[in-house]
């Protein structure tokens, strides 16, 4: 996992991080293979679609172990999307794996027409999104996935939080009758337990503070249960979520109150969960592993104008540049999605 080094952590963070054990954990993309394998054991009718992405998708014991369940494309995008919306058609439960960046650059008009347009229920898998290529570069970072997706109808994006989004997203995908389009990393995640908040798509999950959370609240820092308000709300997706627990730990530690949402669907967006923060919070903070042009932050930010609601907002994302190259860790916080730079960006809002 892209973490902040122990020693940048505040104390109350550094405590938090220690129960989730930075250190340790499993990919959402490893997770999502084993949940499909047990999904396709158990039903003949799912099948995988690779486009010589079998070990990039770690579906290689898939493959072994359900070999007349895999299909191999070779590098054809455009023909996976097809032969995935084929086999849906056909009523296999098809799903299509291939690198995001490619997937949803080389292949929109056929997600578009074949899958999308003819409403076939077929999962298309954007793997190693974001910028989980790391030091590939710019040709390799998928920055661009949400927003285009989110501009073709009738299909739903999922990008999990952490392992348990992630089994539940798959399980969710595997009985749709209509497109999703699963979004997944390559950093180690965590599978944070004790989650009392049910994954629902379309539905926002409150992980910080309170009950029912992903994450322990660390002692005494903030009140157990969410309160009607709080200084601040972070409202993220995918890897980009426990960076802004941390953040929030360490500005409790401040005495400053905040909330942090797993926007896990990007689309259908959960319209209540982001007024209510709109007219609980006095700021908003949004947070993607995506370009800040039409992802997850500009969809909040239209919410929130066209209600009429208008508290301080800041959108922390990649900006609408060449990318540098680095490891994950290293563009994370160069483009300030770390503890500090969170923090640091509530902190201003809050401002006088």
């Amino acid at each position: 996992m892209s973490a902040p080094a122990p020693s940048m952590l505040t104390p109350a963070a550094k405590a938090l991080a220690a129960k989730l054990d930075l250190k340790q954990g499993r990919a959402n993309l490893e997770e999502f293979a084993d949940t499909l394998q047990a999904l396709a054991t158990a039903d003949r009718s799912i099948v995988a679609v690779t486009s010589d992405s079998r070990g990039s998708g770690k579906l290689a014991p898939f493959g072994k172990a359900l070999p007349r369940q895999i299909v191999e494309v070779g590098i054809a995008e455009q023909n996976l999307v097809g032969i995935t919306a084929g086999l849906a058609a056909c009523g296999k439960k098809a799903f299509g794996v291939s690198p995001s960046c490619f997937l949803t650059a080389r292949s929109l008009e056929q997600i578009k027409n074949d899958v999308c347009y003819s409403n076939v229920p077929a999962v298309l898998v954007g793997i190693s999104a974001g910028v989980s290529y790391g030091a590939l570069g710019s040709t390799h970072h998928s920055l661009h996935d949400l927003a285009v997706m989110r501009a073709i109808h009738n299909i739903t994006i999922i990008a999990p939080a952490d392992n348990f989004e992630t089994r539940e997203a798959v399980r969710y995908a595997g009985a749709a009758t209509r497109p999703v389009f699963l979004r997944f990393g390559k950093a180690a995640m965590l599978d944070l337990p004790g989650s009392a908040a049910p994954f629902e798509p379309g539905r926002a999950r409150v992980v910080f503070p309170g009950e029912g959370n992903l994450v322990p609240t660390p002692a005494g820092a903030v009140a157990s249960k969410l309160a009607p308000t709080h200084d601040v709300a972070f409202l993220a997706s995918g890897e980009t979520v426990v960076h802004a627990v941390l953040a929030a730990a360490a500005l409790a530690e401040q005495g400053v109150s905040a909330r942090v949402l797993s926007f896990h669907t990007v689309k259908p967006l959960d319209v209540a969960a982001v007024l209510a923060a709109g007219r609980e919070c006095r700021a908003i903070v949004t947070v993607e592993e995506h370009m800040v042009a039409g992802g997850l932050g500009e969809a909040v930010a239209s919410t929130l104008l066209q209600a009429g609601l208008a508290p301080k907002f800041k959108m922390v994302g990649f900006p609408d540049e060449d990318t540098v190259t680095g490891a994950q860790a290293d563009l994370f916080r160069h483009y300030g999605i770390s503890m500090e730079s969170l923090r640091d960006t509530a902190l201003a809002l809050l401002a006088p």
